[in-house]
């Protein structure tokens, strides 16, 4: 099991247990509509397949117990492509600004290095979740990519969505 634990703060391997405390700090990020481009009405199902059972490995944040965020890991692409990472983060909204985010982007990079990728990317950071992208460029990564008005905000219409990348193959620095 993959720990790494910082401010009381420990992020290990999620479990099947885990699932249900991981959907539900999903379940209203998704119906929000304002950071994935994923339909909003995912059942529980699609849910669980989506973000245990596709990916790599999984993870889940938690501080005495309590589960405050979680995030996968997978290749980006197949094939030619497998050597770049890829990541989809989620913290409760009770936990937000608390560091955990930052925490679980240090143990991705630390993770998919060790487990061979030698770069991250993020395919679609929406552009208007601005502290996302503070937190990305903090740990690294770089804005390589724009796409015009790909993304349908439930408030703001349609917004960018960045392509973030960063490399890995001299290690994590965060």
């Amino acid at each position: 099991m993959s720990v790494f634990a910082a401010m009381s703060l420990t992020v290990r391997s999620a479990t099947d247990d885990d699932f249900a405390a991981i959907w539900a700090i999903f379940r209203p990020i998704l119906a929000a509509g304002e950071t994935y481009a994923l339909d909003t009405d995912l059942n529980t199902d699609q849910a669980r397949a989506l973000w245990l059972e596709a990916p790599l490995a999984t993870f889940v944040a938690e501080r005495d117990g309590e589960i405050l965020g979680s995030y996968y890991l997978k290749a980006n692409f197949g094939g030619n492509g497998k050597h770049v990472a890829n990541c989809g983060y989620i913290v409760s909204e009770a936990a937000r600004g608390q560091g955990v985010a930052g925490e679980m982007c240090r143990h991705s990079l630390h993770t998919a290095h060790a487990l061979g990728f030698t770069a991250m990317q993020y395919n679609s950071v929406i552009a208007t979740n601005e502290g996302a992208i503070r937190l990305w460029q903090r740990h690294g990564f770089e804005i390589v990519g724009r796409l015009p008005g790909a993304f349908i905000h439930p408030r703001a219409g349609a917004v960018d969505a960045l392509v973030m990348y960063r490399v890995l193959t001299e290690g994590p620095q965060n």
